[in-house]
């Protein structure tokens, strides 16, 4: 899927949130959608999720 149809997908989930619910609850779904896609780039390997954590850790 491309990301303009990705997009497009997304943007018509929110807008079905907000009419149904409202702007919280548009909020809430959009910070599900975002993990979600952040999630979905780790598992397809375009992100390097081992290399962030072991930044993470030695900052501390």
């Amino acid at each position: 899927m491309n990301r303009t149809a990705l997009a497009t997908i997304t943007g018509l989930l929110l807008g079905l949130a907000l009419v149904f619910g409202n702007f919280g609850d548009m909020l809430i779904v959009a910070l599900f959608g975002v993990i979600g896609y952040g999630a979905a780039k780790i598992l397809d390997g375009d992100i390097d999720a081992q290399a962030w954590l072991s930044r993470s850790r030695r900052s501390r």
